[in-house]
Protein backbone atom coordinates (compact mmCIF):
# COMPACT_ATOMS: atom_id res chain seq x y z
CA UNK A 1 0.00 0.00 0.00
CA UNK A 2 1.23 3.48 -0.80
CA UNK A 3 2.38 4.93 2.51
CA UNK A 4 0.75 8.29 1.84
CA UNK A 5 -2.68 6.76 1.31
CA UNK A 6 -2.09 4.54 4.34
CA UNK A 7 -1.35 7.58 6.47
CA UNK A 8 -4.50 9.31 5.33
CA UNK A 9 -6.67 6.37 6.32
CA UNK A 10 -4.88 4.99 9.37
CA UNK A 11 -4.17 8.15 11.32
CA UNK A 12 -7.86 8.58 12.08
CA UNK A 13 -7.47 5.73 14.58
CA UNK A 14 -6.19 8.10 17.26
CA UNK A 15 -8.23 11.28 17.00
CA UNK A 16 -8.59 12.88 20.44
CA UNK A 17 -11.94 14.19 21.57
CA UNK A 18 -12.44 17.91 21.03
CA UNK A 19 -13.57 19.50 24.24
CA UNK A 20 -12.38 23.06 24.15
CA UNK A 21 -12.35 25.83 21.53
CA UNK A 22 -9.28 25.80 19.34
CA UNK A 23 -8.96 29.44 18.37
CA UNK A 24 -8.04 31.07 21.66
CA UNK A 25 -8.44 34.80 22.17
CA UNK A 26 -5.55 36.94 23.27
CA UNK A 27 -4.69 36.53 26.93
CA UNK A 28 -6.14 39.19 29.18
CA UNK A 29 -5.06 40.04 32.69
CA UNK A 30 -8.35 41.62 33.71
CA UNK A 31 -11.37 40.13 35.49
CA UNK A 32 -12.17 36.48 34.77
CA UNK A 33 -15.24 35.87 32.61
CA UNK A 34 -17.53 33.83 34.83
CA UNK A 35 -18.94 31.97 31.83
CA UNK A 36 -15.60 30.48 30.85
CA UNK A 37 -14.16 27.48 32.63
CA UNK A 38 -11.01 27.60 34.70
CA UNK A 39 -9.47 25.00 32.38
CA UNK A 40 -10.22 27.06 29.27
CA UNK A 41 -8.63 30.15 30.78
CA UNK A 42 -5.52 28.27 31.85
CA UNK A 43 -5.19 26.61 28.44
CA UNK A 44 -5.44 30.04 26.81
CA UNK A 45 -2.68 31.47 29.00
CA UNK A 46 -0.44 28.42 28.71
CA UNK A 47 -0.81 28.38 24.94
CA UNK A 48 0.03 32.07 24.58
CA UNK A 49 3.18 31.64 26.67
CA UNK A 50 4.19 28.46 24.83
CA UNK A 51 3.81 30.02 21.41
CA UNK A 52 6.24 32.76 22.44
CA UNK A 53 8.98 30.30 23.37
CA UNK A 54 11.85 29.17 21.14
CA UNK A 55 11.52 25.44 20.52
CA UNK A 56 13.47 22.35 19.53
CA UNK A 57 12.18 19.25 17.74
CA UNK A 58 10.55 17.47 20.68
CA UNK A 59 9.23 20.75 22.06
CA UNK A 60 7.60 21.61 18.74
CA UNK A 61 6.15 18.11 18.67
CA UNK A 62 4.64 17.96 22.15
CA UNK A 63 3.18 21.45 21.71
CA UNK A 64 1.60 20.32 18.42
CA UNK A 65 0.18 17.30 20.26
CA UNK A 66 -1.28 19.59 22.91
CA UNK A 67 -2.95 21.65 20.19
CA UNK A 68 -4.33 18.44 18.71
CA UNK A 69 -5.82 17.47 22.07
CA UNK A 70 -7.82 20.72 22.19
CA UNK A 71 -8.73 20.46 18.49
CA UNK A 72 -6.94 23.69 17.61
CA UNK A 73 -6.54 22.71 13.97
CA UNK A 74 -5.06 25.98 12.80
CA UNK A 75 -2.26 25.79 15.35
CA UNK A 76 -1.56 22.13 14.55
CA UNK A 77 -1.19 22.93 10.86
CA UNK A 78 0.94 26.02 11.51
CA UNK A 79 3.24 24.16 13.91
CA UNK A 80 3.55 21.35 11.35
CA UNK A 81 4.48 23.76 8.56
CA UNK A 82 7.05 25.38 10.84
CA UNK A 83 8.53 21.96 11.65
CA UNK A 84 8.83 21.24 7.92
CA UNK A 85 10.89 24.43 7.51
CA UNK A 86 13.48 22.75 9.78
CA UNK A 87 13.41 19.39 7.97
CA UNK A 88 16.66 17.44 7.61
CA UNK A 89 17.52 15.43 4.49
CA UNK A 90 16.96 12.16 6.39
CA UNK A 91 13.31 13.06 7.07
CA UNK A 92 13.38 14.40 10.64
CA UNK A 93 11.25 17.48 11.30
CA UNK A 94 11.74 20.53 13.50
CA UNK A 95 15.50 20.06 13.90
CA UNK A 96 17.05 23.40 14.85
CA UNK A 97 20.22 21.85 16.32
CA UNK A 98 21.81 18.45 15.68
CA UNK A 99 18.80 16.74 17.22
CA UNK A 100 17.93 13.22 18.25
CA UNK A 101 16.95 10.17 16.20
CA UNK A 102 13.57 9.87 17.93
CA UNK A 103 12.66 13.32 19.34
CA UNK A 104 11.14 14.50 16.01
CA UNK A 105 8.56 11.70 16.28
CA UNK A 106 7.12 13.44 19.35
CA UNK A 107 4.89 15.46 17.01
CA UNK A 108 4.26 12.69 14.51
CA UNK A 109 0.61 12.13 15.40
CA UNK A 110 -0.20 15.85 15.19
CA UNK A 111 1.76 16.27 11.96
CA UNK A 112 -0.13 13.36 10.39
CA UNK A 113 -3.45 14.91 11.40
CA UNK A 114 -2.31 18.19 9.85
CA UNK A 115 -1.72 16.30 6.60
CA UNK A 116 -5.19 14.78 6.77
CA UNK A 117 -6.93 18.05 7.61
CA UNK A 118 -5.10 20.21 5.08
CA UNK A 119 -4.59 17.62 2.32
CA UNK A 120 -1.35 19.50 1.68
CA UNK A 121 1.00 17.46 -0.49
CA UNK A 122 4.08 18.93 1.18
CA UNK A 123 2.84 17.92 4.63
CA UNK A 124 1.95 14.42 3.42
CA UNK A 125 5.45 14.07 1.97
CA UNK A 126 7.07 15.31 5.17
CA UNK A 127 5.10 12.89 7.38
CA UNK A 128 5.95 10.05 5.00
CA UNK A 129 9.61 10.98 5.35
CA UNK A 130 9.43 11.07 9.14
CA UNK A 131 7.71 7.69 9.26
CA UNK A 132 10.25 6.20 6.86
CA UNK A 133 13.07 7.53 9.08
CA UNK A 134 11.61 5.95 12.22
CA UNK A 135 10.76 2.62 10.56
CA UNK A 136 13.87 2.10 8.44
CA UNK A 137 16.75 4.51 8.92
CA UNK A 138 16.96 5.66 12.55
CA UNK A 139 19.81 4.02 14.52
CA UNK A 140 18.78 1.05 16.65
CA UNK A 141 20.21 -2.05 18.33
CA UNK A 142 20.24 -5.62 17.02
CA UNK A 143 16.76 -6.18 18.45
CA UNK A 144 15.38 -3.16 16.59
CA UNK A 145 15.06 -0.88 19.62
CA UNK A 146 15.63 2.76 18.70
CA UNK A 147 18.46 4.79 20.16
CA UNK A 148 17.68 8.22 21.54
CA UNK A 149 20.97 9.92 20.63
CA UNK A 150 23.36 10.03 17.70
CA UNK A 151 26.52 10.41 19.77
CA UNK A 152 26.13 7.11 21.64
CA UNK A 153 23.96 3.95 21.53
CA UNK A 154 21.67 5.07 24.35
CA UNK A 155 18.02 4.53 25.27
CA UNK A 156 16.32 7.20 27.38
CA UNK A 157 13.06 6.97 29.28
CA UNK A 158 11.89 10.04 27.31
CA UNK A 159 11.77 7.82 24.23
CA UNK A 160 8.54 6.14 25.32
CA UNK A 161 6.68 9.31 24.26
CA UNK A 162 8.51 9.66 20.95
CA UNK A 163 8.21 6.82 18.44
CA UNK A 164 5.66 4.50 20.14
CA UNK A 165 2.65 6.89 20.09
CA UNK A 166 3.43 7.90 16.49
CA UNK A 167 3.79 4.30 15.32
CA UNK A 168 0.63 3.17 17.11
CA UNK A 169 -1.46 6.06 15.76
CA UNK A 170 -0.36 5.30 12.20
CA UNK A 171 -1.28 1.63 12.62
CA UNK A 172 2.15 0.08 13.18
CA UNK A 173 1.02 -1.56 16.41
CA UNK A 174 3.62 -4.32 16.60
CA UNK A 175 6.44 -1.86 16.01
CA UNK A 176 5.14 0.43 18.76
CA UNK A 177 4.85 -2.45 21.23
CA UNK A 178 8.32 -3.68 20.31
CA UNK A 179 9.78 -0.31 21.30
CA UNK A 180 7.85 -0.26 24.58
CA UNK A 181 9.01 -3.75 25.51
CA UNK A 182 12.61 -2.96 24.61
CA UNK A 183 12.70 0.21 26.69
CA UNK A 184 11.06 -1.52 29.63
CA UNK A 185 13.60 -4.33 29.53
CA UNK A 186 16.53 -1.93 29.76
CA UNK A 187 15.19 0.85 31.99
CA UNK A 188 12.64 -0.58 34.45
CA UNK A 189 13.67 -0.82 38.11
CA UNK A 190 11.30 -3.45 39.57
CA UNK A 191 12.27 -2.71 43.16
CA UNK A 192 11.47 1.00 42.98
CA UNK A 193 8.72 0.50 40.39
CA UNK A 194 10.16 3.40 38.45
CA UNK A 195 12.02 3.88 35.20
CA UNK A 196 15.70 4.69 35.32
CA UNK A 197 16.81 7.35 32.88
CA UNK A 198 19.53 6.17 30.45
CA UNK A 199 20.73 2.75 29.26
CA UNK A 200 24.13 2.54 27.53
CA UNK A 201 23.73 -0.22 24.99
CA UNK A 202 27.40 -0.15 24.06
CA UNK A 203 28.63 -0.90 27.57
CA UNK A 204 25.50 -2.91 28.45
CA UNK A 205 24.83 -0.98 31.63
CA UNK A 206 22.86 1.93 32.98
CA UNK A 207 24.53 5.24 32.27
CA UNK A 208 22.06 7.11 34.47
CA UNK A 209 20.32 4.92 37.04
CA UNK A 210 18.43 7.82 38.61
CA UNK A 211 14.65 7.77 38.40
CA UNK A 212 14.14 11.13 36.75
CA UNK A 213 10.62 12.42 37.22
CA UNK A 214 10.35 13.84 33.72
CA UNK A 215 11.32 10.53 32.15
CA UNK A 216 8.69 8.65 34.15
CA UNK A 217 6.13 11.29 33.22
CA UNK A 218 6.98 11.11 29.52
CA UNK A 219 6.57 7.34 29.71
CA UNK A 220 3.22 7.34 31.52
CA UNK A 221 1.80 9.91 29.10
CA UNK A 222 3.18 8.08 26.08
CA UNK A 223 1.70 4.77 27.18
CA UNK A 224 -1.70 6.41 27.70
CA UNK A 225 -1.51 7.69 24.11
CA UNK A 226 -0.48 4.29 22.75
CA UNK A 227 -3.38 2.59 24.57
CA UNK A 228 -5.78 5.03 22.93
CA UNK A 229 -4.54 4.02 19.47
CA UNK A 230 -4.67 0.26 19.93
CA UNK A 231 -7.87 -1.25 18.47
CA UNK A 232 -10.26 -3.07 20.79
CA UNK A 233 -9.46 -6.43 19.22
CA UNK A 234 -5.94 -6.15 20.64
CA UNK A 235 -7.25 -6.47 24.18
CA UNK A 236 -4.18 -8.32 25.48
CA UNK A 237 -1.85 -5.65 24.17
CA UNK A 238 -4.04 -2.94 25.66
CA UNK A 239 -3.95 -4.71 29.02
CA UNK A 240 -0.16 -4.98 28.88
CA UNK A 241 0.31 -1.30 28.04
CA UNK A 242 -2.18 -0.27 30.73
CA UNK A 243 -0.46 -2.44 33.33
CA UNK A 244 2.90 -0.84 32.59
CA UNK A 245 1.44 2.67 32.75
CA UNK A 246 -0.28 1.90 36.04
CA UNK A 247 2.96 0.53 37.51
CA UNK A 248 4.74 3.79 36.67
CA UNK A 249 1.90 5.88 38.09
CA UNK A 250 1.81 3.80 41.29
CA UNK A 251 5.58 3.98 41.64
CA UNK A 252 5.54 7.77 41.36
CA UNK A 253 2.61 8.19 43.75
CA UNK A 254 4.64 6.37 46.41
CA UNK A 255 7.03 9.34 46.41
CA UNK A 256 4.49 12.16 46.05
CA UNK A 257 5.04 15.08 48.39
CA UNK A 258 2.38 16.42 50.75
CA UNK A 259 1.98 19.47 48.49
CA UNK A 260 1.03 17.24 45.55
CA UNK A 261 4.30 17.68 43.63
CA UNK A 262 7.39 15.48 43.23
CA UNK A 263 11.13 15.85 43.39
CA UNK A 264 13.04 16.12 40.14
CA UNK A 265 14.57 12.71 40.84
CA UNK A 266 11.47 11.06 42.22
CA UNK A 267 13.06 9.11 45.07
CA UNK A 268 15.73 11.68 45.98
CA UNK A 269 14.37 14.42 48.32
CA UNK A 270 17.62 16.39 47.98
CA UNK A 271 16.72 17.25 44.36
CA UNK A 272 14.54 20.26 43.65
CA UNK A 273 10.75 20.20 43.79
CA UNK A 274 9.48 19.90 40.24
CA UNK A 275 6.11 20.77 38.64
CA UNK A 276 5.81 18.97 35.32
CA UNK A 277 5.71 15.36 36.53
CA UNK A 278 2.47 16.20 38.35
CA UNK A 279 1.00 17.54 35.09
CA UNK A 280 2.19 14.54 33.10
CA UNK A 281 0.79 12.02 35.56
CA UNK A 282 -2.49 13.92 35.90
CA UNK A 283 -2.92 13.74 32.12
CA UNK A 284 -2.16 10.01 32.11
CA UNK A 285 -4.50 9.32 35.05
CA UNK A 286 -7.41 11.30 33.65
CA UNK A 287 -6.95 9.62 30.28
CA UNK A 288 -6.72 6.21 31.95
CA UNK A 289 -9.98 6.73 33.83
CA UNK A 290 -11.73 7.98 30.69
CA UNK A 291 -10.48 4.96 28.74
CA UNK A 292 -11.40 2.62 31.63
CA UNK A 293 -7.97 1.14 32.25
CA UNK A 294 -7.63 2.95 35.58
CA UNK A 295 -10.26 2.84 38.36
CA UNK A 296 -12.05 6.06 39.25
CA UNK A 297 -10.29 6.08 42.64
CA UNK A 298 -7.20 7.46 40.92
CA UNK A 299 -8.98 10.73 40.16
CA UNK A 300 -8.26 12.04 43.65
CA UNK A 301 -4.52 11.67 42.97
CA UNK A 302 -4.82 13.48 39.64
CA UNK A 303 -6.93 16.26 41.15
CA UNK A 304 -4.28 16.82 43.84
CA UNK A 305 -1.54 16.98 41.21
CA UNK A 306 -3.56 19.35 39.05
CA UNK A 307 -4.29 21.69 41.97
CA UNK A 308 -0.61 21.78 42.92
CA UNK A 309 0.52 22.44 39.34
CA UNK A 310 -2.05 25.21 38.92
CA UNK A 311 -0.43 27.12 41.77
CA UNK A 312 2.78 27.23 39.74
CA UNK A 313 1.36 29.21 36.80
CA UNK A 314 2.48 32.83 36.93
CA UNK A 315 0.56 35.91 35.76
CA UNK A 316 1.99 35.59 32.24
CA UNK A 317 0.88 31.98 31.85
CA UNK A 318 4.28 30.35 32.35
CA UNK A 319 4.31 27.17 34.43
CA UNK A 320 7.17 27.71 36.87
CA UNK A 321 9.18 25.13 38.78
CA UNK A 322 9.33 22.57 35.99
CA UNK A 323 12.58 20.94 34.96
CA UNK A 324 13.51 24.09 33.10
CA UNK A 325 14.77 24.71 29.58
CA UNK A 326 17.29 24.86 28.07
CA UNK A 327 19.53 22.69 30.26
CA UNK A 328 16.87 20.83 32.28
CA UNK A 329 18.96 20.83 35.44
CA UNK A 330 17.23 23.60 37.40
CA UNK A 331 13.62 24.62 38.10
CA UNK A 332 12.05 27.00 35.60
CA UNK A 333 9.65 27.11 32.63
CA UNK A 334 9.81 24.92 29.53
CA UNK A 335 7.74 24.35 26.41
CA UNK A 336 6.98 20.80 27.54
CA UNK A 337 5.61 22.10 30.83
CA UNK A 338 3.36 24.50 28.90
CA UNK A 339 2.21 21.64 26.67
CA UNK A 340 1.45 19.34 29.58
CA UNK A 341 -0.49 22.09 31.33
CA UNK A 342 -2.73 22.11 28.25
CA UNK A 343 -2.84 18.30 28.05
CA UNK A 344 -3.70 18.01 31.75
CA UNK A 345 -6.43 20.64 31.60
CA UNK A 346 -7.94 19.19 28.44
CA UNK A 347 -8.04 15.69 29.93
CA UNK A 348 -9.44 17.05 33.18
CA UNK A 349 -12.22 18.77 31.25
CA UNK A 350 -13.02 15.52 29.46
CA UNK A 351 -13.40 13.90 32.87
CA UNK A 352 -16.12 16.43 33.77
CA UNK A 353 -17.91 16.16 30.43
CA UNK A 354 -17.93 12.39 30.02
Amino acid sequence: MNRRSFLQSAVAISTPLAVLPGAMAQVTRGPVNAHRSESALRIEKAKAAAMSMQRRDWEQGILAQAMLEIDDRQSVILLTKAAIMQRTPDGRLGVVISGSPTDPAMGGVAYAKAAEWSNDAQIHQAVDGLLNWILKDAPRNADGILYHTFHAPEMWSDGLNCAPPFLAAIGFFDEALQQIDGYRQKLWNPDKKLLTHIWDDGNKQLKDASCWGGGNGWAAAGLARVWRSLPSERAKDRARVASFAREIIDGCITYQRADGLFHNVVDQPATFVETNLAQMLAFAIYQGIIDLWLPASYQAHADTMRAAARLKMDADGYVQGACGAPDFDNPGPSTEAQAFCILMEAAGSRMIQR
